[in-house]
């Protein structure tokens, strides 16, 4: 008889099989833990990732296993601490879960022409976003406009919800002008960026210039956007349990 595995060997195994990385959101998918004794397997399974030593984190809510590192990050492009490098791999691995999110959400998903092919982990952005063109939704300026934000969800009606922009080291004030020229639609504004950012954010909204947004403009770091991933896999896999 096969000896059971524990929960961390199933965990791991799950990684391997995986190409030695995953979201925390996928392995909330892929981990059968219908055996386990524990009311919050999700719970478990973050737990394990944080300490087992032989995984290691790559970035909030992505893990990948030690004897898989030089590949995985080789995948990824960013093996050498390249700043760039890091740089283009995060703005893409935040653009691919804001637009995970909004399809779980059932919002129809954006993101702009030149980042289309822009990879999120191993598939291209115009892979995972449910629209390649952007809803005719107001006069063409203002569209045009829209055609640069990082990330859009659109409700059912063709009007754009929520406004994301990520800003890993660039400037937070471009970003804050696309949404004041934005402002008069009815959408939530979002920079996300990491949280040592925070206190730059603050001070770029407290300018007399975007007084008119000030109170409308969210902050939501990364760890912030990855724990909403992580959540809304979780309730997908309660739904198709139930």
């Amino acid at each position: 008889m096969a000896k059971k595995q524990t929960q961390a060997q199933q965990v791991i195994e799950t990684l391997r099989k995986n190409g030695g990385y995953a979201t925390l959101g996928d392995l909330y998918r892929l981990v059968d833990t219908s055996m386990w004794a524990t009311k919050t397997p999700n719970e478990s399974i973050r737990r394990i990732v944080q300490n087992e030593k032989s995984i290691f984190r790559i970035q909030p809510g992505l893990w990948a296993l030690e004897d898989f590192r030089s590949e995985v990050l080789h995948k990824f492009n960013i093996e050498s601490n390249d700043e760039k490098n890091e740089e283009l791999f995060s703005h893409g691995y935040f653009q691919g879960l804001i637009v995970e999110i909004g399809n779980m959400k059932s919002f129809s998903t954006y993101v702009p022409a030149q980042d289309q092919n822009r990879k999120f982990l191993e598939k291209r952005l115009i892979d995972v976003c449910s629209t390649v063109k952007i809803p005719p939704f107001s006069y063409e300026n203002l569209t045009d406009r829209a055609k640069t934000i990082d990330v859009i969800w659109f409700n059912e009606r063709r009007m754009p919800n929520s406004f994301f922009e990520v800003e890993h080291s660039t400037d937070i004030q471009n970003s804050v002008t696309k949404f004041c020229d934005l402002q008069d639609f009815n959408a939530r504004l979002f920079i996300v960026a990491p949280q040592n950012r925070r206190e730059q954010f603050r001070k770029v909204m407290a300018r007399t210039a975007f007084k008119e947004v000030a109170n409308r403009v969210k902050f939501c770091s990364y760890d912030e956007i990855s724990q909403q991933y992580e959540m809304m896999c979780g309730l997908k896999k309660l739904e198709s349990v139930i």
